[in-house]
């Protein structure tokens, strides 16, 4: 059993570090234009000519400052 899970494991894909807006929209279960302001509110933009990416590790820290305390 333990040979099976070491083979899933190592089949796994790298997370990837910056996504478009579209598919970070799909990843964050939300709207595409409140992942687009939110992404410029975290500074987590890189624009390259007309193709604009969002770096998800900054955009992941912003995110978590809005957690609520219980």
């Amino acid at each position: 059993m333990m040979e099976r899970r070491a083979k899933i494991a190592d089949t796994k894909q790298p997370a990837k570090k910056f996504v478009r807006y579209k598919e970070g929209a799909v990843l964050y279960s939300m709207g595409l234009s409140k992942f687009q302001q939110m992404a410029h509110d975290a500074g987590a933009t890189y624009k390259v000519d007309k193709l604009v990416l969002v770096n998800l590790e900054k955009f992941e820290q912003y995110l978590e400052s809005f957690a609520e305390e219980i």
